[in-house]
């Protein structure tokens, strides 16, 4: 135990995120949107709007700098397809 321990926080951020998402899309299927679409007009134009206030999804993505939510969608896409 003479050895210091890093402690990540980026693989914290990104469950904290991927948890979210989970939500947004749950609480968009219950209201009859295709979170996909929902997603990315939000993610492109970063008008919440495009996120119904149906179970605080809204306040829970916008509280989730759209940069970050990009970099963990992207990151997961390349580890699927193994880039």
């Amino acid at each position: 135990m003479d050895k210091t321990k890093v402690f990540n926080c980026s693989s914290l951020d990104t469950i904290y995120i991927k948890q979210i998402l989970k939500e947004v899309v749950t609480s968009l299927k219950e209201k009859g949107y295709d979170p996909k679409i929902q997603i990315i007009g939000y993610l492109m134009s970063g008008d919440p709007g495009y996120i119904s206030n149906y179970n605080d999804a809204r306040k829970k993505i916008t509280n989730i700098d759209r940069a970050k939510i990009l970099e963990v969608i992207i990151k997961e896409y390349f580890e699927l397809c193994d880039i």
